[in-house]
């Protein structure tokens, strides 16, 4: 009977900080998307709600970019590649890493034409406008390949096209937008960056330290809900895929079932360490290291940047 009394009473402290405490912003660093998942799913399923944190999910826009939005306090966490948050950090704005989601680089690419993209020096390479292509332009300068990198919004168009000779994509992302336009692919005409050297883990849940430091308890318990979603959208596949059309759909996104599976496959794939073969959830002290030692030699980073940096030490 005491047991049971004690288990209502720290639910209803729990329901008490939640209902009472500031709302607990949230933005992934895209629109709408299979990306994100678990964190849709923690939401939907009151993940969030059951470890006290009061969540709310707002996506970027092209005007307020998520990290943007980090630096005016127009929210408390937002999700970004661990190069990203490098540079941000070289740039004196110090992060720290509260999840990591990603252990897999995800990015490649994809050539025109069935073309080798090592044997196309100089030609036109499409990469986004709003970043992520750190390891790209580190490669390109370690090969000598000289590429004219051109800058594009947010789809395949201008490859599509024939306006670029080759385009950067992720391998859940604008890899499958291309299979679903038609393309070609072969495994001649598509570098993949982890099967070359550059394996460096990629999305991770981020905010300032200055909010970390006196949020710390509350970040922890963002983190461990956000987990618990991953891992219940993992379980359930379809489910999540339900929640995540769900976002879509309210968000006015134009995709289509077939693609938010196809990209929810391969994101939970790249979840998966290639070496324990298990989802664990932590930055690597190797992979950063690896970033940093690339960036630095590469002119884009002016400083290493350690683990110790991006974690809680």
């Amino acid at each position: 009977m005491k047991r049971e009394f004690l288990v209502l009473f720290l639910n209803m402290l729990v329901m008490l900080v939640w209902a009472q405490g500031k709302a607990f912003v949230f933005t992934p660093q895209w629109t709408a998307q299979a990306q994100f998942a678990g964190y849709y799913v923690a939401e939907a399923k009151g993940f969030y709600r059951d470890a006290g944190v009061d969540v709310k999910i707002e996506h970027p826009s092209s005007t307020l970019p998520a990290m943007s939005r980090l630096r005016n306090n127009r929210c408390q966490a937002t999700t970004l590649q661990l190069c990203q948050a490098m540079e941000i950090i070289d740039e004196g704005i110090p992060l720290v890493n509260i999840l990591q989601t990603s252990m897999n680089n995800a990015m490649v690419i994809v050539s025109a034409r069935g073309k080798d993209p090592l044997t196309q020096r100089g030609e036109r390479v499409g990469v986004w406008s709003v970043g992520f292509g750190q390891l790209a332009f580190c490669m390109s300068i370690k090969e000598g390949l000289d590429y004219n990198w051109v800058r594009f919004a947010q789809n395949i168009n201008l490859f599509v096209s024939g306006a670029l000779d080759a385009t950067l994509a992720m391998s859940y992302n604008e890899y499958y937008q291309l299979v679903q336009a038609g393309i070609q692919l072969s495994d001649k005409s598509v570098y993949r960056f982890c099967e070359h050297g550059y394996n460096v883990q990629e999305d991770g849940v981020y905010m300032t330290r200055e909010y970390y430091i006196s949020h710390r308890d509350q970040a922890h318990r963002f983190a461990e809900a956000s987990r618990k979603g991953w891992e219940w959208a993992a379980a359930h596949p379809e489910e999540a895929l339900d929640i995540v059309m769900d976002y879509v759909n309210k968000e006015r996104i134009a995709t289509n079932r077939t693609m938010q599976r196809l990209m929810l496959h391969e994101v939970l794939r790249l979840q998966v360490d290639r070496e324990s073969k298990k989802r664990e959830f932590r930055l690597r002290p190797d992979m950063v290291k690896l970033a940093s030692r690339l960036m630095v030699e590469n002119k884009m980073l002016e400083h290493e940047v350690t683990y110790e940096q991006l974690m809680d030490k």
